[in-house]
């Protein structure tokens, strides 16, 4: 493989994860909102007893306050894993984005050398 076939490989993988980081951190931010919403769906539950109404698609359905609580709880659990799973992904393709950034710099100083 040549010089230029290389690195045209290594500028096309770091734009894939580039691409790839992109939609982690669009992941995270619908999470993030999600956890907002779910916040303060608990903190108005937090003040109500009995009978409350919650939304399943199209549909508000009558339920006790402890189990609108109960599927907030795991709603909240839910979203704060696929939180702790993106902040994974995260770091991983920011080291690799580093990893190959340094690699073309490298390889693109080291052909300047030569022309």
């Amino acid at each position: 493989m040549s010089e230029n076939e290389e690195l045209e490989r290594d500028i096309a993988r770091l734009q894939n994860f580039e691409r790839q980081l992109q939609a982690v951190m669009m992941q995270r931010q619908q999470i993030q909102i999600q956890l907002g919403e779910i916040k303060l769906a608990q903190d108005e539950l937090a003040k109500s007893s009995g009978e409350v109404y919650k939304s399943i698609g199209n549909v508000m359905i009558k339920t006790t306050a402890e189990e609108a609580k109960k599927d907030l709880a795991e709603k909240k659990e839910l979203m704060e894993s696929r939180m702790k799973t993106l902040d994974g992904q995260d770091e991983k393709l920011r080291a690799e984005l580093t990893r190959l950034q340094k690699k073309l710099q490298e390889e693109m100083g080291s052909s300047d050398d030569a022309a």
